[in-house]
């Protein structure tokens, strides 16, 4: 019987979370989504997918959790909306591609995937980006979906603060 062995990176977002600032239970919720993110990438790779599967399979499993900044979890921007950022490479074939300023996009990485395999674009932004996303029927949600009140607290803080701020300190 073959063995294979696998190695995935994860990385769980932008800016330093400190594990001080946390306590036992918002931390084991870190933990338990990071290890989550890559057990369906690694269940993908046993299943015999490609190391694209998996890595759009732990991405979106990230994008899915509000706890980290992306898809779900994305911070606002200055006037109070989401615009969501993805990009995906495959480095055998040096393909690449990337999406920018998406909203109600539920997984930015299957859109960015998507500009990758069924286009000769390497990024896609914007109104054109989201019309490109109905043409592949990539999945969209309401607004709401994206709502957070810890991320709209942060939000509210930078403004009154007129800061540039991560999802965290």
């Amino acid at each position: 019987m073959k063995t294979h062995n696998y190695c995935i990176a994860i990385h769980g977002g932008a800016g330093t979370l400190l594990r001080e600032k946390m306590d036992a239970r918002l931390r084991k919720k870190y933990e338990n989504a990071l290890s989550a993110a890559l057990d369906v990438g690694y269940a993908m790779l046993e299943g015999g997918g490609s190391a694209l599967d998996a890595v759009v399979a732990s991405v979106s499993a990230l994008e899915d959790c509000p706890l980290f900044n992306a898809g779900r979890g994305s911070v606002f921007n200055a006037r109070g909306e989401h615009e969501m950022d993805a990009a995906i490479m495959e480095g055998s074939s040096r393909r690449v591609g990337a999406v920018a300023l998406v909203r109600r996009i539920r997984n930015p990485i299957h859109l960015a995937r998507a500009v990758m395999e069924h286009t000769d674009h390497v990024l896609l932004a914007g109104k054109g980006a989201e019309r490109f996303a109905r043409k592949m029927k990539i999945e969209r949600k309401p607004k709401a979906y994206f709502f957070e009140a810890l991320r709209y607290k942060q939000f509210l803080e930078a403004k009154r603060e007129n800061k540039v701020r991560l999802d965290h300190d």
